[in-house]
């Protein structure tokens, strides 16, 4: 965790802390790639969420994770089921899941689309650990 996030990461935990909010907040991470799913739940950890980790958007809606998720973050670009396919499937079944896009495409089209469509924020990889946290934490205020 950088300096800055340790900083944020001590602001949100101490603003939980006030509120009461005990439990912590499940945070799902829908990529394609291993590595991601493996780092982010550790991460997640670390910050004082709640982390589960999918393979695919197929598995997440599978699992039992769809309606204690506060926070989705999703790849965009995924075989099969992309992230905004999932983001609007969501819709369809009303599940309100404010969700935080990632990529490492930098296509300049796919930030103001996906926002436009209702994501909270997009971030490219490689993004830092603040970024996630800030981006996770706004969502997180959505709901």
């Amino acid at each position: 965790m950088d300096a800055a996030a340790t900083v944020a990461h001590c602001f949100v935990m101490e603003t939980r802390k006030e509120a009461g909010l005990v439990e912590r907040p499940l945070v799902s991470v829908v990529d394609d790639d291993e590595s991601i799913r493996e780092s982010l739940p550790d991460l997640l950890g670390e910050f004082g969420f709640s982390a589960r980790a999918f393979s695919s958007p197929e598995e997440f809606l599978r699992s039992d994770c769809v309606g204690r998720t506060r926070c989705l973050v999703l790849d965009v670009f995924m075989p099969g089921m992309t992230g905004p396919d999932l983001l609007r499937e969501l819709k369809v079944r009303k599940q309100s899941i404010p969700v935080v896009f990632m990529t490492a495409k930098r296509n300049g089209n796919v930030r103001p689309q996906l926002l436009e469509e209702g994501a909270v924020e997009c971030l490219f990889k490689p993004f830092s650990d603040t970024a996630l946290l800030e981006a996770i934490n706004a969502a997180l205020r959505v709901r």
